[in-house]
């Protein structure tokens, strides 16, 4: 039987020196992301490497549980998480083969005549409901193309869709972000949904004011201030209700649907007193203007002309564009039922002990009580009830539907297989980064050292979240590196662990909108590559006071009540 491996917390016996040597791989990966301006997934890798040498020279981690755990972290990456992306976009490019996505981008312009509602419905709305079911920079690349072809200027259309692209991100991609968390903490996914589910509803309430006011002004949003209203309510009650009593992986398909109907319901019966419209044909230069008076600068162009990319979708035609994430929800509610997810486990989820990594590494005191028991590193290889799987038959059922063929499927799966694997491989190197300071113990060292911020820690703790997705840009990447060193800290400083768990990836939501690759995503959609400094600029205030606020509401939630009764227990 071979001995647990006790981590050590302060190998260099100097905490300010072993607080550095354990910094050097977060510092490698931030830097050349931000710095040294090294593609992300080349830079996950030189990330990965950094934090092998530490592990193997500083911490004396032995080679053969240094390696285990990058493995165990990259196969996680690519299942269940790689497994999730490469399905739903699959069905994406299903949908733009066959011109479903652009009746559906018609539908939703005809809607709204208003360009400050087309805001709310799209880049708030709608890219909720996309980050649902894809997230990793594929709503700001479909929001910020929608826009941009209905007559918004390539900055507002790349600043929109990042800012907007905020309070649904904790939750993206099926609730990704979530159960990564409970992978590198080990706390309850159902705790942590639940306890994001009570700080960010209040935030998407307030974005859709926020970002159609960064577009239009004080007096511009005042204009629309009930369309901002109802999508905000429509989208913050079902985000609460659906996190706290369901799990994170419906949160935003469901929140973006509600947020979706209950603006198209308002729209029926209400219009702004004085509709805003684009200039013709010159809508990437001119600003905009007021059917009855002007806003700064003005052009003209009948409402008609401006919000349709083509003839408005019909009956069955606007239907047929909904049809593909009709038939995805459903698929995900099937798999998302107790009973019917383990009957498909009864039937084929091999659980297999990760070599020379389970129960080989002994985490100790003070980050552990004294006796813990040995960390645990399993490979759950659930592939009937894995959530990919059911969004693979769901594009495969809608595939068959919107009239192809077996092989041009698997055509097209090939090349969405392509278009993803950079995607795929830095997930990947992400996930063996994080295990290897997880099992290391240089994310404990960290921890420690940031313990010592005091109370000020749920602040700044918060912040860590935000400064983790800017850099990284991803908030599942973001807590994969910080996950584990929140818990730490909150538990050596006697705060909830659930709460600042949460916190960082609620925190890390407000630094989508100034990551590197959003903004290249943002700026790639819009067709306006080369002028990410603007849109860096025209979204940095809005980034950083977000998430201070964000800061202030976990210091509230910590220490003053009532909002300290929020605290899931």
């Amino acid at each position: 039987m071979n001995v647990p491996w006790p981590q050590t917390y302060d190998p260099l016996h100097s905490p300010v020196l072993s607080t550095l040597v354990a910094a050097v791989p977060v510092v490698v990966l931030l830097g050349s992301i931000a710095l040294l301006r090294i593609r992300i997934h080349l830079s996950a890798l030189i990330g990965l490497a950094a934090a092998m040498a530490i592990a193997l020279q500083a911490y004396h981690m032995p080679a053969k549980t240094a390696v285990a755990a990058s493995l165990y972290g990259a196969a996680f990456g690519l299942f269940p998480i790689g497994w999730i992306i490469l399905n739903v976009i699959f069905l994406y490019q299903l949908t733009v083969k066959r011109g479903l996505f652009d009746l559906l981008r018609d539908n939703l312009a005809a809607l709204a005549p208003d360009p400050r509602v087309q805001i709310i419905l799209i880049a708030f709305s709608f890219g909720a409901f996309i980050e649902g079911v894809s997230g990793f920079g594929t709503p700001v690349a479909i929001t910020g193309a929608i826009l941009i072809q209905l007559g918004f200027r390539p900055l507002h259309a790349s600043g929109l869709a990042l800012i907007a692209n905020t309070a649904p991100v904790a939750f993206g991609s099926l609730g990704i972000p979530i159960t990564t968390l409970e992978q590198v903490t080990g706390l309850d996914a159902l705790k942590i949904s639940a306890m994001v589910g009570r700080q960010l509803p209040f935030f998407s309430l307030v974005v859709p004011f926020w970002v159609v006011t960064a577009f239009a002004g004080w007096r511009g949003m005042c204009g629309v201030w009930p369309a901002a209203l109802v999508a905000g309510l429509a989208f913050a009650v079902p985000q609460f209700l659906v996190s706290n009593f369901h799990g994170p992986w419906l949160v935003d398909i469901t929140a973006g649907a509600c947020s979706i109907i209950a603006l198209v319901a308002l729209m029926r019966v209400w219009r702004p007193r004085e509709v805003w419209k684009h200039p013709a044909n010159e809508a990437a230069s001119v600003p905009m203007e007021r059917a009855n008076g002007q806003a700064p600068g003005a052009g003209s162009v009948a409402a008609t002309d401006s919000c349709t990319a083509g003839a408005a979708p019909r009956g069955r035609q606007s239907l047929r564009g909904w049809m593909p994430w009709l038939i995805l929800t459903g698929f995900i509610l099937l798999w998302g039922l107790p009973h019917f997810k383990s009957g498909l486990d009864t039937i084929a989820a091999p659980r297999f002990a990760v070599p020379h990594l389970h129960n080989l590494v002994q985490r100790v005191p003070p980050v552990a009580p004294a006796g813990a028991k040995p960390e645990a590193a399993e490979f759950n290889l659930n592939f009937l009830s894995a959530t990919g799987t059911s969004i693979l038959l769901a594009a495969i059922v809608a595939g068959f539907a919107m009239g192809f063929g077996p092989r041009q499927l698997a055509r097209t799966y090939l090349e969405t297989l392509w278009r993803v694997r950079f995607s795929l491989l830095t997930i990947a190197a992400m996930l063996a980064l994080g295990n290897v300071t997880k099992y290391s113990g240089t994310d404990a060292t960290l921890g420690l050292a940031l313990a010592r911020t005091g109370w000020f820690y749920p602040f700044f703790g918060t912040l860590l979240g935000w400064l983790g997705v800017a850099l990284t840009g991803s908030d599942t990447s973001s807590n994969v590196l910080f996950g584990s060193l929140q818990k730490i800290t909150a538990e050596q400083t006697g705060l909830s662990p659930i709460l600042m768990v949460a916190a960082n990836s609620s925190g890390g939501v407000m630094g989508k909108m100034v990551d590197a690759q959003s903004i290249v995503v943002a700026s790639t959609a819009t067709n306006w590559y080369g002028h990410e400094g603007s849109i860096l600029r025209y979204v940095f205030f809005h980034s950083l006071a977000l998430a201070v606020l964000m800061g202030l509401m976990v210091m509230l939630q910590a220490y003053v009540t009532p909002f300290s009764r929020l605290v899931v227990p």
